[in-house]
């Protein structure tokens, strides 16, 4: 008895394959359909186009690049450049597929320097497209324009430089047409584009026109000054004066690599990263680049997101523009038609250097960035175009219609330097003064002074951008006065994050002395790590062939990270012991994760991860907590260890430590001034 199938499926052939035309012979594909494959790998939309004409129009030397556009990009594309154009004899190869002047060898292509190199972008183009070339090469007397279609070759008038003329995009592949958006969505595709080069070039103009009207432009910023002010100028440019002002900034370089006999850095990073509060919802302000190419790369982007870690709240993502300079024989970039991947010899290298360079540029305490009651915002817009940082005021005080005056201060700092250190859970300790005074006796005889008679001994210890404390708001929070105007401290957040740096430094001194006591000479991969405990029944798993190899290969690494994880059989692990402070959790899961990371990431990297989530877990329980009464000594010296602490401005689950609010935001909830 046969089985009832549903109708619909009775007349499906069991496979399609063997249901097409018999066996077709094999045979050379024709120039012209070559072209259009490989157009549909290069030429995707508008954009696709402009970015490989513009990419060429840097590569010919151009100074001033301008884009003109009909309809988003689909009836017209002309990029003109003042370049070093092309000479007459060299005009009819332009269209041939893989011709270029780029590279001629396998040493050119293994160290390419230029934005392109295959040679078939024009010809790929031309097959889809009504094309033309006008351009007049420097010492020649004529300009010529080549006739993509017909090949016919004519003198013009022009200057030095370069146009190239794309009409009709997809005119020879309707189908291909239809997939285009609207004309706005084109348009906003090729500013992208043309955005993605300006941020790489402030050395070059750009200029965007659509249907007759300028729509983007952006000067040259070279002569105004050294590179990385023009750089700066032409960030806040195309990004907003408000990227400059809310990102630091980032300059790393490695070591050489080894067996080099020169000193030059294998691996430099520089840029701007922006500041935790900066984050957005999508990651669409992270721009990196690697030798002047922009890339779309999962090496560059996990290692500024991983820098992060420790200061960002939640799937929140940072905005950066990150400059990469690598010797180019290290990085391959003939990975993909559009160029916009590539493929590093050593990724961890380049993993490690973009890391380190963002996380200690996001390290120093931001506390006194914030405008000055006398400072004008052109003036601050300035020093942050001119990558200065607005200087710190010395606290002060209004005295009835009178100038600013210092505040006094007769109280002493938390002392978290003494050599014996404290435990976590001694909050006593941590808050003890570091003075004479016996505990308990808060001096604040100076704080109750009369204002109007302030002392004439300077202040201790220079500027305090925080302030001094006022009060304590709801036993949550720490209200500060500083030169402009209010501060508001989450005291527990504040303090989280001071603890948890702390014990991050103890725990790396930890492990250098005990590695010097014990003559360790392995990695940190391998130094005894996190406490773990046993399981009763251990917990199997189905395993992918990567998860076995994976445990087989960093049994080490699991093992300081306090996890044991065996093979089972062939396709099974065993997950035998977990960390101790997870022994309520999932071990599958933990398991899982953790090999994930370790198949893509470096040993050390995931021993870092897990060693901060521990500290941190700590300093959240050794915190300070809400509703604890803190007597304005007390205050003082948390504001002061804030502005001394890395990462003060977010606590350990990237939550904001502190606001200030000037004293023209307060005077506007008041209407003064109206």
């Amino acid at each position: 008895m046969g089985l009832d199938y549903p109708r619909h499926l009775k007349y499906i052939p069991v496979n399609t394959a063997l249901s097409l035309s018999p066996r077709q012979p094999i045979r050379e594909l024709p120039d012209e359909l070559i072209s259009q494959i490989a157009a549909g790998e290069v030429v995707e939309r508008p954009a696709s186009v402009v970015r490989e004409l513009v990419d060429n129009a840097l590569d010919a030397g151009a100074t001033q690049v301008t884009v003109r556009l009909l309809a988003g990009g689909v009836r017209l594309i002309a990029v003109e450049d003042d370049g070093a154009g092309i000479l007459r004899e060299e005009l009819p190869m332009a269209f041939k597929r893989h011709a270029t002047s780029k590279i001629s060898s396998l040493t050119d292509l293994e160290s390419v320097g230029t934005m392109g190199f295959r040679g078939e972008a024009l010809a790929a183009i031309n097959s889809i497209a009504d094309c033309a070339i006008l351009s007049r090469a420097s010492g020649q007397n004529n300009a010529y324009l080549l006739d993509g279609g017909s090949g016919e070759l004519q003198p013009v008038a022009r200057g030095t430089g370069t146009t190239v003329e794309v009409k009709e995009l997809f005119f020879s592949t309707p189908a291909r047409r239809k997939f285009l958006k609207t004309d706005a969505t084109e348009l906003a595709h090729c500013v992208e584009a043309v955005r993605r080069h300006a941020l790489a070039r402030p050395d070059v103009g750009f200029a965007i026109w659509h249907e007759g009207k300028l729509v983007e432009q952006w000067r040259r910023c070279e002569g105004r000054g050294p590179a990385l002010a023009a750089l700066e100028q032409r960030l806040a440019d195309v990004l907003g004066a408000e990227f400059v002002a809310r990102s630091v900034w980032v300059d790393f370089e490695t070591s050489a690599s080894p067996g080099r006999s020169d000193s030059t850095p294998s691996i430099r990073v520089w840029g701007r990263a922006g500041i935790p509060d900066a984050a957005r919802a999508r990651a669409d302000q992270q721009f990196a680049y690697v030798n002047g190419r922009f890339v779309r790369d999962r090496v560059l982007s996990h290692a500024a997101r991983s820098a992060y870690d420790d200061v960002l709240h939640g799937q929140r993502q940072p905005v950066f523009a990150l400059y990469v300079e690598i010797d180019p024989t290290r990085v391959d970039v003939n990975v993909h038609p559009t160029k916009i991947e590539v493929r590093f010899r050593d990724s961890r290298e380049v993993h490690q250097a973009v890391r380190h360079a963002v996380e200690d540029a996001l390290a120093a305490p931001r506390v006194g960035s914030a405008t000055s009651l006398g400072t004008t915002a052109g003036q601050s817009a300035a020093a942050a175009n001119a990558g200065l940082a607005p200087e710190p005021s010395v606290p002060t005080v209004y005295i009835q219609n009178q100038p600013l005056a210092p505040v006094p201060y007769d109280q002493v700092a938390i002392n978290f330097e003494v050599q014996a250190g404290h435990r976590v859970s001694d909050l006593g300790a941590l808050w003890q003064p570091g003075g004479s005074a016996p505990a308990g006796q808060h001096n604040n005889q100076a704080l109750a002074a009369p204002l109007a008679t302030p002392p004439a001994a300077p202040l201790p210890g220079g500027d305090w951008p925080l302030g001094r404390a006022l009060a304590q708001l709801q036993g949550i929070y720490i209200l500060a006065e500083n030169a402009q105007g209010l501060i508001i401290v989450d005291m527990h957040a504040a303090h989280e994050r001071i603890v948890y740096e702390r014990l991050k430094a103890q725990w790396h001194e930890r492990g250098s002395a005990d590695d010097a006591t014990s003559g360790w000479v392995g990695s940190s991969a391998t130094r005894p790590g996190l406490a773990s405990q046993p399981l009763l029944i251990a917990a199997t798993f189905a395993a992918t062939p990567s998860e076995v190899a994976t445990a087989e290969a960093h049994a080490d690494t699991l093992q300081t990270l306090g996890l044991e994880i065996t093979p089972f059989s062939a396709k099974t692990l065993a997950v035998r012991a977990v960390p101790t402070t997870l022994a309520q959790g999932d071990a599958v899961e933990l398991a899982r994760g953790v090999l994930a990371e370790l198949a893509q990431h470096e040993a050390s990297t995931v021993i870092e991860r897990a060693q901060n989530e521990l500290l941190s877990s700590m300093a959240c329980h050794g915190a300070v907590r809400a509703n604890r009464r803190l007597t304005l000594e007390e205050m003082n010296a948390l504001l002061r260890q804030m502005e001394a602490t890395e990462r003060s401005d977010q606590c350990n689950h990237g939550r904001p430590t502190w606001r200030q609010f000037k004293l023209s935001e307060l005077d506007a909830l008041f209407l003064r001034g109206r």
